[in-house]
């Protein structure tokens, strides 16, 4: 089963109307060793596209290839055939240090699961991806907590992840993604562990900062009621898009 369908949410709000979107998956083949001669085909021949100041949904049954996708779109997982350009690079050409330094610099990955540390603050759990990136946390103080206005946590920035709500850890996750200033936003599955009300309101959240920040976010999700909300939706199945539109305004 291929995928030809190539699909581009746009935006008025792109950081640079005129240029191409920010990430493509170009004829994109990923496939692993099972047994002596054969393979198994994660992904097949995807082809999507995401703009700047768009989010596009990505859904689809269990199995069928979403969590591939955002790996490879990652940079975390190099594809057996195929192009993945995030601002115009072809990361498949890149070295494993300038794969890493890319995905430092361009792309915010917002996991399913938080993952905080339990003995740091909100701001804490900020600046310490920031050491991470080689950044001294005094300097990005003022970032981290202008992150943590813009996802709702103004005044909740000394308060550890046990005294925070399911929501408000994963706005947390959300801020601390973007401390890097990323190009693209991958979310994976950002609502599964969160009621009706608070699923809502992380789905908007998302769909506000993309536009505000101009980045381009593929949102992975089980939860198609809030598909809608978003600007286009990418359906996999086999390991290939067997279906990609955009949604009305």
């Amino acid at each position: 089963m291929n995928s030809t369908s190539t699909i581009t949410a746009t935006s008025p709000i792109a950081r640079n109307q005129d240029s191409e979107p920010t990430l493509q998956l170009n004829n994109v083949t990923l496939q692993y060793p099972d047994g002596e001669n054969g393979h198994i085909t994660a992904l097949e021949e995807v082809n999507l596209q995401a703009a700047a100041g768009t989010v596009t949904s990505l859904v689809g049954p269990s199995g069928s290839g979403k969590s591939s996708l955002l790996a490879v779109a990652a940079t975390l997982v190099k594809p057996t055939h195929g192009e993945v350009l995030v601002d115009g690079v072809d990361i498949t050409t890149l070295r494993d240090a300038e794969r890493t330094a890319l995905r430092r610099d361009k792309i915010g990955i917002i996991f399913q699961q938080p993952n905080l540390l339990p003995s740091l603050t909100a701001v804490e759990q900020l600046l310490i991806a920031e050491h991470l990136r080689g950044n001294k946390p005094r300097k990005a103080k003022p970032r981290a907590m202008e992150m943590l206005d813009v996802v709702g946590l103004a005044g909740s920035e000394s308060r550890r992840p046990h005294q925070l709500s399911g929501g408000q850890r994963q706005r947390v996750n959300i801020a601390r993604a973007l401390m890097g200033d990323p190009s693209v936003l991958l979310v994976d599955e950002p609502t599964a562990a969160l009621d009706h009300e608070r699923s809502g309101s992380i789905v908007r959240l998302l769909c506000q900062i993309t536009r505000d920040f101009g980045v381009a976010t593929i949102m992975v999700t089980h939860d198609t009621e809030f598909v809608p909300l978003t600007d286009a939706v990418a359906t996999m199945r086999d390991g290939a898009l067997s279906e990609s539109r955009l949604i009305a305004a």
